[in-house]
């Protein structure tokens, strides 16, 4: 048995240092595997912290007012009173829009549902807080935060600048601006299937919903196989668009005196006409549109006449520089302060849609006369405003180039042409 002994004395021997090893391995673990709670950030809506609410979002329906939609959280009358006097200044309580939302901040206890806050959403991007903590009653604005991404896009006509603009799902409101700058030069009851054009333009997100756009740095618009260009540039403190030769997009007459149409009958000598059935001249062109549309004075001058007509329903005639008179037939109803000897300006209301008269359907009759003669409106020709002066010229010309190549193609920052380069 002796030569057993050794071996096991060396065995029980070395035991208490294994153990004694495998604690201290188990206590370095710990120490360097410690425990960390995750600190969770609270959650912010409209500058308040709203983990501890529940929120409501609504709709202002027509016909509410404060006082009921504050009642059914059960704020009374002396807080609606008193919240009246300090929204005075800030949001009037009278000057509640239905189709407005609102979100209410509400908590339960053990008694009762409570209304802490309520925010009103004055447009899309003005907010105003009320608040019901306890017994105060206060009132703050506040604003959205707003993202701006400058955007270059490229679209194909098809059928009319909407559709393109929708197809290629872009703001809606790139046609609108888009139609506001060419709408001396392009006209867009003309624009056939293959034009194209690329623009660029600010849009403007909160969070990522895109509230709209701001400002156009330039554009292409390619009709007919020409190319249109729009420079923006600032001439005597005022912004406008020019051609890449300097000229004006501004014209003496606009392309069309309404938005948003389609031409139903162009200008000829003999059309079946569509209530006497008789052939007849048609010396003006009828834009169909929906009754009540705006229909806009397509220069400066005087309106020669106002009144009923026969036919023609009521007509509005304006007297233009160059021997010119512009005629709008079958109107519904006039602009304000449309009278006999009253000065219009471009773009000005003088009336809207109709079916006065001889007619079938809603539409605007649009004649021109030169000289007393009838003369086409699709065919006038006409000059540009004053274009980039002498003065101006190589300062345009720089502006021109950085716009034209961001147009074309990928540019560093440093050439994109921001407000500082126009002013």
């Amino acid at each position: 048995m002796k030569k057993f002994i050794y071996p096991l004395i060396a065995v029980v021997a070395i035991l208490p240092l294994l153990t004694s090893c495998g604690s201290k391995e188990e206590k370095q673990q710990q120490e360097v595997e410690p425990v960390i709670e995750e600190v969770k950030e609270p959650t912010i809506v409209f500058g308040i912290v709203a983990d501890d609410y529940t929120l409501e979002n609504k709709e202002v329906k027509s016909g509410e007012s404060w006082s009921t939609i504050l009642d059914g959280y059960g704020i009374g009358v002396r807080k609606v009173l008193r919240l009246e006097t300090l929204a005075k200044d800030i949001c009037p309580l009278n000057k509640i829009r239905a189709g407005n939302k609102y979100t209410a901040f509400t908590r339960q206890d053990s008694v009762a549902t409570h209304l802490d806050h309520l925010v009103y959403e004055k447009d899309r991007v003005n907010y105003v807080v009320f608040s019901f903590l306890g017994d105060s009653v206060a009132i703050r604005e506040g604003k959205h935060n707003i993202t701006v991404r400058r955007t270059k896009s490229t679209a194909t006509i098809k059928s009319s600048l909407w559709g393109a603009i929708m197809s290629a799902k872009l703001p809606y409101a790139l046609a609108a601006e888009m139609e506001d700058i060419y709408e001396w030069t392009i006209d867009f009851f003309g624009i056939q299937e293959g034009d194209t054009f690329t623009v660029i333009y600010d849009e403007k997100f909160i969070d990522t919903v895109s509230i709209g756009i701001g400002r156009i740095w330039g554009a292409k618009f390619t009709h007919r196989k020409k190319d249109i260009y729009a420079i923006p540039f600032a001439q005597n403190g005022k912004l406008q668009y020019w051609e890449k030769d300097g000229s004006s997009l501004r014209k003496q007459l606009l392309k069309a005196p309404l938005k948003f149409t389609r031409i139903s009958s162009g200008y000829t000598n003999a059309r079946l006409h569509p209530v006497l059935r008789v052939y007849r001249p048609h010396h003006g062109i009828d834009y169909a549109a929906p009754a009540g549309t705006p229909v806009r004075s397509v220069a400066d001058g005087v309106v020669i006449k106002k009144g009923y007509s026969g036919g023609a329903g009521h007509m509005v005639k304006i007297k233009h520089s160059g021997d010119l008179v512009s005629g709008y037939l079958h109107l519904s109803k006039y602009g304000k302060g449309i009278e006999n000897g009253a000065r219009v300006s471009q773009g000005q209301i003088i009336g809207y849609v109709g079916s006065t008269g001889r007619s079938t359907g809603p539409h605007l009759d649009f004649r021109l006369w030169r000289a007393g003669k009838p003369i086409n409106p699709a065919n006038v020709t006409q000059n540009p405003s004053e274009p980039i002066s002498k003065k101006q010229r190589d300062k345009f010309n720089a502006i021109r180039d950085r716009v034209t190549a961001e147009l074309e193609g990928a540019v560093p920052d440093s050439v994109k042409v921001t407000n500082a380069d126009l002013f």
